[in-house]
């Protein structure tokens, strides 16, 4: 049994597996609408720009991309200044699992516009619209159930990736039941931790499984 120190401890790690997990997929969704466009942009620097954003994000591990903002940001800056500079952990978290999540979804995005008909946004600009109200009216509304599956599945894979964040002095929710599993010598602590990972991504699944449905009416 949990005393009331692990107890309050193992809800602390969870909180902050949450924390991690939700604000990177609302930063990712809302950047990712961005790069989405900007590969979908017919200028040729957007264009490029918003590939070498999805390459280099999607192609290298996301604990490098940690690494990289909590320890190589503070050499750099140290190089350049000679002052120090810390970057908080949560911080670091946040920004790299945002910058990860925008990368995926800008690809899960842009595949969803690229599959409403291209009919479509021409009977737009016939009646008038411009490109950008024809997309926040007509073509990213349709995307809505193409979008909600994929964007169930990363935001599940999000909250499992978040036990990256033990490698920074974060104590998540891994990193605190193996803690505690290394201080008593029981394996028990693991199971504690498997059982709230299920339960976090049965919410999730359940949530998502239920809003593709109710938006299914986009696809009438």
């Amino acid at each position: 049994m949990l005393n009331e120190i692990q107890l309050w401890a193992i809800v602390n790690g969870t909180i902050i597996t949450l924390e991690i997990a939700i604000v990177a997929i609302i930063f990712g969704a809302i950047f990712g609408v961005v790069v989405a466009l900007g590969r979908l942009s017919k200028n040729k620097a957007a264009n490029t720009l918003s590939w070498f954003y999805i390459w280099f994000f999607r192609g290298t591990p996301m604990l490098l991309q940690l690494f990289i903002i909590y320890y190589a940001i503070p050499i750099i800056y140290l190089d350049a200044t000679g002052s120090t500079f810390n970057v908080n952990p949560m911080i670091a978290a946040f920004a790299a699992f945002s910058l990860n999540a925008t990368a995926y979804l800008a690809e899960i995005i842009r595949a969803a516009i690229e599959s409403i008909d291209g009919g479509q946004m021409e009977a737009s600009k016939a009646l008038g619209m411009s490109y950008r109200q024809a997309m926040t009216k007509i073509i990213i509304p349709q995307t809505y159930k193409r979008l909600v599956a994929p964007l169930g599945n990363e935001l599940i894979m999000l909250l499992k990736d978040t036990s990256l964040v033990s490698t920074i002095a974060l104590f998540d929710l891994l990193r605190t039941t193996k803690t505690m599993a290394s201080a008593t010598g029981s394996w028990i602590y693991y199971i504690y931790a498997a059982a709230i990972y299920l339960f976090l991504t049965t919410i999730i699944q359940v949530v998502f499984d239920k809003m593709e449905k109710k938006l299914g009416i986009y696809e009438r």
